[in-house]
């Protein structure tokens, strides 16, 4: 029976101004699993660890994407998938999405790479179809190629790998409450105004061209969101004054991760990074809540093999 076991990276998706279409890939946040090819010509989830998931394979993400991979394979195949979770559930750094990436990374691995990454950010797609009822890729896309990446288009699917400054690290706030991201999803508005459009489109072109040119100053200035933020922003405790303590501590940028509660706060530095773990910290040590802190240099490989 081939087998490998794999770190499946958590992700921070949407970076304030792109929503749907920019994300990255951390370093130190990431579940494992053990993913292993068998003549059952079944996907099975076998066991799971470290959460409260379901066995059954079409309800579990990850067992989803990889019926969608194998769906697309010309040959009989069966696969068991063992799940160590390490990213809570509803935590807004790619729970479902490390699953799924790290799920379909791995059997296409082992089936020796027929399938390209694109094809396999589709597939990871389905489990985030279930997990969320939208099939957006912002979170898959840089859990399975590693570093920044853009979805360019949807229809036709479209994913660009980005730069990756060697600077940049990111620190994250998880406050543990659930903002499930259907819920999340769910206060937006389909419609926007021309100047918040033209201020969006603004802020990700300066993003982008801010992350190949390496201009750090360039890319907190684009770390803006007029549309998502304002909406989601009441969902999470501390949220203002949050944002408000890391930028006057140096960081580039503060936003939301991905639906929440998470936060996101972009430095250049580890040294700025974690000042500004210290300063998010001295906030949420006040609220009563449960937190994790995560200081994390951005992954620029992705889902990758460990021992």
């Amino acid at each position: 029976m081939k087998s490998v076991k794999i770190f499946a990276p958590a992700t921070v998706a949407n970076l304030s101004c792109g929503f749907d279409v920019l994300g990255c890939c951390l370093d130190t946040v990431g579940d494992e699993m053990k993913i292993s090819l068998t003549n059952s010509n079944e996907v099975k989830i076998t066991k799971i660890d470290g959460a409260n998931l379901p066995l059954e394979t079409h309800k579990n993400v990850a067992g989803v994407a990889v019926e969608a991979l194998l769906a697309s394979y010309e040959k009989k195949v069966g696969v068991d998938i063992e799940i160590y979770k390490k990213i809570k559930a509803g935590s807004g750094i790619g729970s479902s999405a490390a699953s799924s990436a790290g799920a379909v990374w791995a059997v296409n691995h082992l089936l020796e790479n027929p399938f390209t990454a694109q094809e396999l950010v589709q597939f990871a797609m389905e489990g985030e179809k279930l997990a969320s009822g939208n099939a957006h890729a912002d979170n898959v896309a840089p859990a399975l190629l590693g570093g920044f990446t853009l979805v360019r288009s949807y229809e036709p699917l479209d994913v660009i790998k980005l730069h990756t400054p060697k600077d940049l690290v990111m620190t994250v706030i998880h406050p543990q409450i659930e903002v499930k991201t259907s819920d999340s999803r769910s206060i937006i508005k389909h419609n926007v105004s021309l100047k918040q459009a033209i201020q969006q489109w603004g802020n990700v072109g300066g993003l982008v061209t801010g992350l190949f040119t390496e201009d750090y100053d360039l890319i907190g200035r684009s770390l803006q969101d007029v549309i998502i933020e304002p909406l989601r922003s009441i969902l999470i405790p501390e949220f203002d004054t949050v944002k408000k303590e890391v930028i006057a501590k140096g960081a580039l940028g503060c936003g939301i991760s991905g639906s929440g509660p998470s936060i996101f706060a972009l430095s250049k530095g580890e040294q700025t990074a974690n000042i500004v773990a210290e300063a998010i910290q001295e906030v949420y040590s006040k609220t009563g809540l449960d937190y994790d802190i995560h200081v994390s240099k951005i992954n620029s490989q992705g889902v990758k093999i460990i021992d």
